[in-house]
């Protein structure tokens, strides 16, 4: 497969599930601002933080208001990773392997696009707790789509491996900013606010209820073990690595245990050791210091992909 085929379609899903990321995060916060006391201070910034482009918001926007926060991840065109820049990007990505794709792919990817953009165009957001339901399932069904009508082949598995870092990255990014920044201060840890709070974020991964079939209470340390370390929740960081690691393998043509390219060995040591890694040593280390270098490595992991299959000086 060309090295500009692979790229696009690896992209292409990054692109979608970066999309639906984003408007899971606005959607729960928008239900929890429903839920939460009179009195508590509306919280929007920790959204902006969770994209890490916290500068860049200020500089264009100044404070972080509910408007002013829909606005840059929702429609702002010149922001990268708004959900109408990601969307126009897998648009044109799916555009340049439309014969490498099926037709209802390219369809699905393309009414999603038309959606946003409809919205877009609008300038406001007639009914918020619609839309971004509606974004989140276009992006489910994309990726059903995807598995249904593509052959299981050397294409779809850079789709595939594109999509689950992506979803490990966003999974480790609100685990972080919800244990440093979500709550007002340090004393409404354990109270019904910080319970909500904790239940928003299991509800930001679609996790909650497959987490209350494991677990009988809501506790820091319940939460962060299930989206970290489940082996069998599709959103758990754990188990994006461990489908990632066999999409790369079938790319690559390695077995278990070996490796032939820094890409195998930087997903599989990642993997390996998070796999012998316990809760206790995750809240021992500190979770904010867990999840940065947790964070650090995927990026390396993303580097190495491309200087392996997409660089032009290895293509």
């Amino acid at each position: 497969m060309l090295s500009r085929v692979a790229a696009s379609i690896y992209w292409m899903n990054r692109y979608v599930e970066r999309a639906e990321n984003v408007a899971r995060f606005v959607d729960v916060n928008l239900n929890l601002l429903l839920d939460c006391p009179p009195g508590v201070t509306q919280q929007w910034e920790p959204l902006v933080v969770t994209t890490g482009d916290l500068e860049l918001f200020k500089e264009r926007y100044g404070e972080a208001t509910e408007a002013n926060v829909l606005q840059f991840l929702t429609f702002d065109s010149s922001y990268p990773n708004s959900i109408l820049s990601c969307l126009k990007a897998a648009r044109e990505n799916a555009r340049s392997v439309r014969d490498i794709i099926s037709s209802e792919m390219w369809e699905q990817v393309n009414a999603f696009y038309l959606m946003v953009n409809e919205a877009a165009q609008l300038g406001s957001l007639a009914n918020v707790h619609e839309f971004y339901p509606k974004v989140k399932l276009a992006s489910h069904l994309f990726a059903g789509v995807m598995d249904a009508t593509m052959t299981h082949n050397e294409g779809w598995n850079f789709g595939h491996l594109g999509r689950l870092l992506e979803r490990a990255d966003k999974t480790a990014r609100i685990l972080d900013v919800k244990y440093y920044i979500l709550l007002p201060s340090v004393k409404a840890v354990g109270t019904p606010l910080d319970d909500l709070q904790w239940i928003a974020l299991l509800k930001s991964a679609s996790a909650y209820e497959m987490y209350r079939k494991c677990q009988q209470r809501i506790t820091p340390v319940g939460v962060t073990e299930f989206l970290i370390l489940n082996r069998e929740f599709p959103r758990s960081i754990q188990f994006c690595l461990l489908a990632a690691e066999q999409s790369l393998r079938q790319i690559s043509g390695t077995t278990s245990g070996t490796w032939h390219s820094s890409s195998d060995r930087a997903l599989g040591r990642l993997r390996s050791e998070l796999e012998y890694t316990t809760i206790e040593e995750v809240v021992k280390d500190g979770l904010h210091e867990f999840l940065d270098r947790f964070q650090s490595r995927l990026n390396g992991v993303g580097a190495s992909i491309f200087e392996n299959f997409f660089s032009l000086e290895t293509a």
